[in-house]
């Protein structure tokens, strides 16, 4: 069967058709057959080269062969256990080795879980009830983050389901705002257990924090008794060994992970210090749990990945990242047009507005419009992105600087398509 025939015929067992929001694509998505190195392969006998990469576990690329091998032979020994294997506590050291603010480790399934679970702790050890977030920012699909702006600071359900009185605990403020931080501590912060934050807004295209802002947040979290976690379920691992708290010096109390944790097989985690750990159940009264938690088939993947995220591996991330940007760069130059390419080491986006972009209301002046048009040149042309101007594109090792060509001369297309 074809695409068209499957979307069609998914309708009627999967609501939309698909498994997550994000993979509904008009008029329909194409459906997988299989996937190697940078590229994608349709069930319609067409390529792709990936720059989604499921979203951004797939650091390695698709299929990296080590980690296929060590998973064929872990599969063989069976897929789950329901007690410890010695591999957690392997894959527990590399990433106490490597993160800074990680003195210990709980492993759960998913993002979602991880900043469910680290947003219940810090509630925990701060005897507080109240959370900040920021416009626009992803945390998962659990009620306390699922929250839109609302009157004032606090937020309202971006959901139906969501009571109101779950949101009424989560406050929210623009990304990069300094003031408005300071004033919203000013008045909360005898409630205010946690800030979270992405430390790079992933989930709205891509927006780095300004110069000190990540320093300001550490302080004035150290100063009023409020819990700092670094949500790095997109950029742990990927931007720098230890993550975006290594890449930009900034140590929070807590951090989610996941994706390339788990090596492109499903896994979450949280960490942190090891005061505040040692309240997980059983060691403490906070609780956590979890079927597939520690799941011995993401755990060996996950450990034979970090064996691969070395200084070198964090240099050509550099090098291919700065290519890619730098070559959509020339390309709006030389077409005269004002967007704005953002990202840094190998994430990027291309967002079609002419302001800059430092929060959510300035990336939301993008137009979507013609990034669809943008989108769909680019997949005629063998190129693949995540189909959302709100998403963030991804490199991976396996993308050469031929491939990076390449999809620059498709962008360029897509750019001149999109101005049409």
């Amino acid at each position: 069967m074809k695409s068209e025939d499957l979307f069609k015929d998914a309708k009627n067992y999967l609501p939309g058709g698909v498994d997550s929001p994000v993979r509904a694509i008009k008029p329909y998505p194409f459906f997988a057959l299989k996937a190697e190195g940078p590229r994608l392969f349709d069930v319609d006998g067409n390529s792709y080269l990936d720059y989604c990469l499921a979203y951004g576990p797939l650091v390695l690329g698709h299929a990296y062969p080590p980690v296929m091998e060590t998973v064929s032979k872990q599969l063989s020994n069976g897929s789950a256990y329901g007690v410890p294997t010695e591999n957690e506590i392997k894959l527990a050291k590399e990433v106490v080795k490597r993160v800074p603010c990680a003195d210990m480790v709980r492993f759960v399934n998913s993002g979602t879980e991880a900043t469910m679970s680290a947003i219940r702790l810090a509630r925990a050890v701060t005897g507080k009830n109240k959370i900040l977030k920021f416009e626009g920012a992803y945390h998962g699909a659990h009620d306390y983050v699922l929250v839109k702006s609302g009157s004032g600071a606090a937020g309202l359900p971006d959901s139906p389901g969501v009571p109101e009185e779950t949101t009424k605990n989560t406050l929210l403020a623009p990304f990069n705002d300094a003031e408005a931080i300071t004033s919203l501590v000013k008045k909360e912060k005898d409630d205010l257990a946690a800030i979270i934050l992405e430390p790079v807004m992933g989930n709205v295209g891509c927006i780095p924090p300004k110069r000190e802002f990540l320093e300001f947040l550490r302080e004035i979290t150290a100063e009023n008794g409020i819990i700092l976690i670094f949500d790095e379920v997109i950029t742990g691992f990927r931007i720098a060994k230890g993550g975006a708290q290594e890449y930009f010096d900034v140590t929070p109390d807590l951090v989610t992970m996941g994706k390339i944790l788990g090596g492109g097989f499903p896994m979450g985690a949280f960490a942190g210090k090891k005061e505040f750990m040692e309240r997980i159940a059983p060691q403490g009264d906070v609780y956590q749990a979890g079927t597939f938690n520690g799941n011995p088939i993401s755990i060996t993947a996950g450990l034979e990945t970090m064996k691969h995220l070395d200084e070198k591996f964090y240099q050509e991330s550099e090098t291919s990242g700065l290519k890619m940007r730098r070559g959509l760069e020339n390309i709006l130059e030389d077409a005269s047009l004002n967007y704005q390419v953002a990202g840094l080491s190998s994430m990027f986006q291309i967002y079609f507005t002419q302001s800059e972009v430092w929060d959510y209301a300035q990336a939301k002046t993008a137009d979507t419009e013609k990034f669809n048009t943008y989108f769909q040149t680019l997949l005629a042309n063998g190129v693949f992105i995540p189909p959302s101007q709100f998403e963030c594109c991804f490199l991976s090792q396996a993308h050469s600087p031929e491939d990076i060509q390449i999809t620059l001369e498709a962008m360029e297309k897509g750019i001149k398509a999109a101005e049409k």
